[in-house]
Parts: C-alpha cells; structure tokens; sequence
C-alpha cells in the first residue's frame, strides 16, 4: 500500500513546494493504489504519495466527470492535472481518454505513461461555464480498453480584485519602514489594506479609493535607532504609536508637520535632546494628544514629559544639597554617599512602582492593596468562573469600568510562583487578541490579578448553549479561532523571548461584548528562546484532552504543543462536540472527525444547530486545517503563522463567497464531498 495521506491532507516535505493536498472521493468512482514509486520528475513536481493514488469511473464506459462550481468573483480558472499509470497493462491493453471541457474538446488523446507523472494545463474563462459551474470530462476513445484516469488535480480561481487597493505611496513607505526595523510580522505580506479581511497587523486604513493608512502601532515592537523618517510619508496617519520600544535620538520636527496626526505615542523609549516647540505647541493648543512619558533624557517643559522633569528637579535639589556637604569632611563625604545611593534606589523603585489607569498604556500596572480588591468586587459578591489557581470574581474599577478579578486560592509556593509569572509575562505582552491585564495586588498571603471585562465571557460556554446569546454563526466561529490563532501567534513570534501558553483550550478564550476574541490564562505560559533551543524540557501541565501527546510523553515542550492544543479547539469550535466522550465512534475529538470524514459529507461534522444551510468548501478547509494542527509528529504540523494566514484566506473566500484555490488527492481514505 502507498504511504497514507498524514491527517486528510499532505504537503513540506512530501511536496518540496509546500502545497497542500487533500483527498476526495465520491461514490461513481473506484480508486486505486500502488506501492511502487512513481517518478514525479517534471517542471510540476506533484507529490510522490499523490501519484500513487487515482480514481477511475466506477462505470468503465462512462466519462470521468468533475463538476467544478465557478466562483462568483472569478474571471478564469486554471487546472493542473496530474497522470500517472499505476497499473500493470497488458500488452494488448490500453488506456487512452480526451479531455472536454464545458462539453468541448480541449486536449488530446491521453496516454498516461507507466509510473511516470505527467501534467496538463488547462485555462478557462468563467463565461464559458453554463450556471455557475465548469464542466470537466476525461472522456475513453474508442481505441482504449481501460477508462480514464486522474491522479491529482489542482485548481486555481483568478480573482476579480473588486476592492481598491492601497496608495501606491504608504506602500512603499510600509516596506521601507518593514526593512528599516527588520520586522518580522507573519501578517506584513501583499497589500497592507486590502482586502479588509487581511489588512496587516498594526494599522488601520480609510475607506478611500485608493486606500490611505490611518494608524499605525508598532508598541512592543522591539525597535531600535532613530524614528524612522518614512513615517512622514503617510500623508494621512491620524494615530501613531511608538511606545514600548528601544528608539533613541531626538524626537523629529517632521512630526509637527504632519497635519492629520492627532495622536502620537512616544512613551517608554530611549529618546534624547529637546522637544520641538512646534510639536508642544500643537499639544498645548489642543489639536494633538502627545505623549512621552518614561523618556529619562528628553528635555520637555510639558505635561507630555512631566514624569521625567519630576525625576530630574529631584535630582537637581539633591545635587545642590550634596555639593556643599561633600567638601566638609571625609567622613560626611562617605555619609552623603551613602544618602544618594538610597535616594536612588527609591527614585527607582518609585519609578517602577508608577501605575496608569488607562487601559491604552500598554506595559503599564497598577499596584492595589487587599483592601481595594475588596471594594471593587463588593466583598466577592459575583463569580464569574473558577479555574486551576483560584476563582475570578466580577468588579468594578471605577463606577463605569467593569474588570475581572482573579483571587490566588492557596498561597503556596506554587501559586505564588505561578501567580508572579503571569504577572511577568502580561506586563510585557500586549496584542489585541490578548486579555489585557490593568493591575495587580500582591500582598503576603493575598494575591490578584485585574484583568479587562469579556462579557460574553468563555468561548467553551457560548459554544454550549446555556447563554442567552444567539447562536454562534459559523463565519464567526472562523473569525473567532482566527483572532485567537493571531494572539497565540504573538506569543510565539512577538515577545521576546517567545512564549508558549501550554494550556490552549475553549474555556481560556474570551469574548467581549462584540465577540472579540482573546486569550486568557498565562499562569502556564513559558518562555523559550527559537535561536537557542528548539524545545524546553519541562513539567508536563494543561488540560486533559487538549495536551500534545508527545508532550505529554515526553515533556518536551515547543510552540507546536500549543499547535495541537489549538487544533483541537478548532474542532471543538465547528463541531461544538465534547473534546473526551466515552459513549461515541471515537473517543478523542480527532477520532470522531477522522471518522465522519470516512462516512461521508463534511457538513456532518459541524454543529447541527448550524443547518445544512453553510459552505461546505469552507468547513473542508478549516476542519483541513486543524487535522494538520493535531498531526502525532510535530514536525508535520504547520505553525501559528501559517495557520493564521489559512484561517484569514477562508475568511476572505467567504467574504468573496467562494473558494481561493483547491489542490486534491483521488483517494477513499476519506471522503468528505468534492468542493
């Protein structure tokens, strides 16, 4: 028998360029296997698994038919087939067919040779296809004593581009900006506004023909060297934000000429010399909110600087006192010393202990005492939800702001250790599909964190039904396993150094009141360096069901154990199926799915309460997606940027109603329906 497809689909490194395959099947027609090697040596390269399987009619008379629904923004289409013989012919046998397409003859005959693949193109434009659907046909000749035969097949949409695209101006500026600061983010690929669905991380754009950027946040970035002058480029940039970052030199003038920009965040950099008086003056009329606290060395009569003047008028009293005192004696010398050591000392624990309350100043926590916690939850009065280290308790912040509290429930070492690590990582980590951490309270035997508000609150409960809410429709189900995927991904390739979360699951990602997704819970969470090691042993935590098996074996942790635990989530969230049931076909989730895959339509695996009323090219895709998250061998697995971008591609198709592209495998390992 030829190797099995690995989790439905194959791809690096059974196909060298990294394309993805999938098997398909339908009942008219019988497969074939061989387990000898087919030479697959041509300008095309389709994998060598693929070649080694094929689907013939199931009446050998009758044509091999795919019918291939046209998308509606596509205006050609273009397939590659790939031939291969894979069985013994005798001499006196043949096979030979033609290709047709929408009913006419397009190519041939074709003779497929003995185990050595072979690849023919064929183009069409959309208006040749009769109702929305093409029409292919491997078609016998009359000389032929064996039907048609098709090994694999892959099919390309040519897209309408129907929504403008982005001033050819802030492109440019984008990828100099990109290449000036080596960044690294998965999402800063093609156009950065278009389309919507796929606009890069960090920037908002208007709704202009062409498209303009409005905002760009590059906090947390890890930037070096001066602001980059590019940015002046972006003509029409309301919101810049810098903040966060290693940036040194002077703040430029180029920014006070920006007449559009009424936001700028410089804070916590490393930034030097005087301010421009045209940029305060914009600040003091008015027209800029301009911030750049945590700036030790930047000279700023303002209130934007107003931290480090502070800091700098208590150094200046102290030198004028020291001074006089230090030509008194030696012995008072060493006295004065001693002082200003002190005096610094608390200048910086000060420093550090400084909290904000605003919840737009990533990096920033606020510090509460025990009897604070107690006011803004009332003395414990509502629980929102229990969990491994303690119980998270509803609150408010002020009279309007709505916060979660989470209360450390044993004070032991391991859950103060556990406790500070999360305080660690949630101050330095900072992604729209993070749960925001506004403070903390840390206090002997009394320990909590203050999280943001999600009031629609865990995902694994809207997916159950005991809410009022209404029922997640399944474009948002993908959206929402998309803004997560885009936060886990963060911490992967964000932080420095990279994190893994070790305990992704349903119940650990949240939604606001717009069903904004966002991961919670990094008491788990650790780091690991990608240039030095590749995995860290450690001791095996997380969740039944959701842990990677070789992790939990093995007790090597890497990013693709947060890989498969996301896997499983994506099953759980289409499927709304338990992720453990003893009583069904398929104990693990991944075996139910597996399973129903091999009975049949693929809409049988999605939440019944959807309908049958959903795309099944979409279901196909993303169930594709996780089944190569939860693959046994991580090395098989994608990793958090490809998975991302897959799960933005199928939001786009279906925001474009259709599919992008679809490459198969004809084999009856499984058989979920031709899309």
């Amino acid at each position: 028998m030829p190797p099995k497809a690995r989790n439905i689909c194959f791809r690096f490194p059974d196909d060298i360029h990294d394309r993805f395959w999938r098997p398909t099947f339908t009942f008219d027609w019988n497969h074939l296997t061989t387990a000898r090697e087919v030479n697959t040596s041509s300008m095309y390269e389709p994998p060598k698994p693929a070649m080694q399987m094929a689907a013939v009619p199931e009446n050998s008379t009758s044509p091999f038919t795919l019918q291939v629904p046209s998308n509606g923004l596509a205006s050609r289409l273009r397939f590659y087939l790939h031939f291969a013989e894979i069985e013994e012919l005798k001499p006196n046998e043949t096979r030979e067919f033609d290709i047709m397409l929408n009913g006419i003859h397009y190519y041939g005959p074709v003779r497929p040779k003995p185990f050595y693949a072979e690849t023919v193109e064929v183009m069409t434009s959309t208006e040749g296809c009769n109702q929305g659907s093409c029409l292919l046909q491997l078609v016998r000749t009359s000389a032929s004593t064996h039907p048609p035969i098709l090994n694999a097949i892959e099919l390309y949409f040519v897209l309408k581009f129907l929504q403008p695209e982005t001033d050819r101006t802030d492109v440019e500026t984008m990828i100099r900006i990109k290449e000036e600061y080596g960044l690294n983010i998965t999402s800063w690929e093609g156009d950065p506004c278009s389309p919507t669905e796929l606009t890069w991380d960090g920037l908002n754009c208007t709704s202009d023909d062409p498209l303009s950027i409005s905002s760009l946040n590059l906090s947390s970035c890890g930037l070096t060297g001066i602001i980059s002058p590019w940015i002046q480029n972006l003509t029409h940039l309301i919101s810049l934000d810098l903040s966060n970052n290693n940036l040194t030199g002077r703040v430029p003038e180029f920014l006070a000429t920006m007449r559009s920009l009424s936001v700028i965040n410089l804070r916590n950099n490393i930034l030097n010399g005087p301010v421009p008086d045209s940029l305060l003056n914009r600040a003091n009329n008015g027209s800029l909110q301009l911030y750049l606290e945590e700036n030790p060395n930047l000279h700023c009569p303002s209130d934007a600087c107003k931290n480090q003047d502070t800091h700098q008028n208590k150094a200046k009293s102290n030198h004028a006192f020291v001074l006089p005192t230090i030509l008194g004696s030696i012995a008072s010398f060493f006295a004065i010393i001693s002082a200003f050591s002190v005096f610094l000392l608390l200048r910086e624990r000060s420093r550090r202990g400084k909290v904000g309350t605003n919840k737009n100043s990533p990096g920033v926590g606020r510090r509460f005492s025990y009897s604070d916690i107690i006011r803004m939850t009332n003395h414990f009065d509502k629980v929102l939800g229990r969990g491994g280290f303690g119980i998270v308790y509803h609150g408010y912040l002020n009279e309007h702001e709505q916060v979660a509290v989470k209360i450390l429930s044993e004070p032991s070492t391991r859950g103060l250790k556990q406790f500070r690590a999360e305080v660690e990582l949630l101050l330095r980590v900072h992604h729209k599909n993070l749960v925001h951490l506004i403070g903390y309270c840390d206090e002997m035997d009394n320990s909590a964190l203050i999280y943001e508000y999600m009031s629609r609150g865990d995902l694994k409960n809207q997916l159950s039904g005991n809410t009022c809410s209404e029922l997640l429709s399944l474009k948002n189900r993908v959206r929402i396993v998309a803004e997560a995927g885009q936060g886990l991904e963060y911490l992967h390739n964000g932080c420095k150094p990279p994190m893994v979360h070790r305990d992704i699951k349903t119940s650990n990602i949240l939604l606001d009141e717009n069903l904004l997704a966002k991961v919670a819970d990094f008491g788990l969470s650790k780091s690991f360096d990608h240039e030095s090691n590749s995995h860290t042993s450690t001791a095996v935590v997380g969740t039944h069901g959701y842990l990677d098996p070789e992790y939990r074996q093995t007790g090597w942790l890497t990013e693709k154990s947060d890989v498969y635990s996301f896997g499983v989530v994506v099953l759980e969230i289409l499927t709304s199926q338990p992720v453990i049931e003893d009583t069904r076909e398929g104990n693990h989730i991944t075996e139910w799915v597996q399973n129903m895959l091999v009975k049949g339509d693929v809409r049988e695996i999605v939440d019944p309460r959807l309908g049958r009323d959903i795309s099944a090219a979409s279901v196909w895709r993303v169930i594709e997606m996780a089944m190569a998250c939860v693959n046994p061998s991580p090395r098989q697995r994608p990793n958090m940027g490809q998975v991302v971008a897959q799960l933005k591609e199928c939001l786009a198709s279906e925001h474009n109603n259709g599919s992008i592209d679809v490459s198969l495998v004809l084999s009856d390992e499984f058989t979920p329906i031709a899309r």
